[in-house]
């Protein structure tokens, strides 16, 4: 395990603060702000970056990922957030985020739940948020397992949806019953341009096969003249 905190005599942690807010929760902004300069000064650590995140979504936040690309590079030394959730888009997420941070010697401090990967005890916090995200992990694909199992007791179908190709003898009859192919689309889930498609398939013969060549077929070779 990479050393994470400086010893005495070297320079103090350069720390990134790491703030995320959503777009109508903005007033929480400079609270979270205040609170990590102040546990930053009282720890004696350098303040390198400030980053805010405002309006990110759970799938896309371009300043966490910039930060994170900060601290593979070692630019920081550590990352401050005001709580846990402001930092992780789920549990495995954070785990995941944590591990990395950890494998290339960047500090992590969450000081709303005291979570601080410079002490031993917050190493050990650390490990016990990975038990939970395996259990939550565990959990969840046995709900998909049961949930497939009561979906196929009932009859339901699973997987790929229907092709068009299939519903071929029902296009026929409801075109044959005059509805449009607009309405014959709604009915059955299909697009238009596969109503249409068949339907050309359905009423167009195909072309007759050839017939198979005979050797009276076959062209007669003149003989050739004999030569003086």
């Amino acid at each position: 395990m990479r050393r994470l905190l400086p010893t005495p005599s070297e320079a103090p942690l350069r720390v990134a603060l790491y703030t995320r807010v959503s777009s109508h929760d903005q007033q929480t902004l400079p609270l979270q702000l205040d609170a990590l300069r102040d546990y930053a000064a009282r720890r004696g650590w350098i303040i390198a970056q400030e980053v805010s995140e405002v309006g990110s979504s759970a799938l896309k936040r371009p300043q966490r990922e910039a930060l994170l690309l900060a601290a593979r590079r070692r630019e920081v030394d550590g990352i401050l957030v005001w709580r846990l959730d402001r930092w992780g888009r789920s549990v495995a997420d954070l785990v995941n985020s944590l591990a990395e941070l950890e494998a290339v010697g960047v500090a992590f401090v969450s000081i709303t739940e005291a979570l601080d990967l410079t002490t031993p005890a917050g190493r050990a916090m650390a490990t016990m948020v990975a038990v939970f995200a395996q259990f939550e992990r565990e959990i969840l694909k046995e709900r998909v397992k049961a949930g497939i199992a009561q979906a196929r007791a009932k009859g339901k179908h699973l997987g790929r949806p229907t092709t068009a190709g299939r519903r071929a003898q029902e296009v026929r009859a409801l075109h044959a019953a005059g509805v449009s192919q607009a309405q014959i689309a709604r009915q059955l889930g299909i697009s238009r341009t596969s109503v249409g498609r068949l339907l050309r398939l359905l009423t167009d013969p195909a072309p007759p096969d050839p017939a198979p060549r005979t050797s009276d077929d076959a062209p007669q070779r003149k003989p050739c003249a004999n030569r003086a």
